[in-house]
């Protein structure tokens, strides 16, 4: 599994790059706060319902969550499941609201 860091993420969004952002948090979690990932709980991550971004296993796919520990479980899930190019947001939501971003 690879990693990214939020300012890494941060400046490829502000440059106008469309990232393919998954949020494993929970729906309370993404309602909260995000950075415009679509919403796939690890749960369902687990049990392979992911035909939401099905159509991505072979382009870039950043996970994160709270702290980077769920989103890395997802990559991990999501390679195994034939996802060619997955990366862990370092640090996760907490970083990047740490770092100000």
């Amino acid at each position: 599994m690879q990693t990214i860091s939020v300012e890494e993420v941060k400046a490829r969004l502000d440059a106008g790059e469309s990232l393919h952002l998954v949020d494993v948090r929970e729906p309370a979690e993404h309602a909260e706060f995000n950075i415009g990932g679509i919403l796939l709980p690890l749960g369902r991550v687990r049990m392979m319902d992911t035909d939401d971004i099905d159509q991505w296993k072979d382009q870039e796919v950043i996970c994160y969550c709270r702290s980077g520990n769920r989103s890395g479980q997802a990559c991990m899930i999501l390679e195994t499941a034939g996802f060619t190019n997955v990366k862990n947001l370092t640090g996760g939501m907490l970083t990047w609201m740490e770092r100000g971003l």
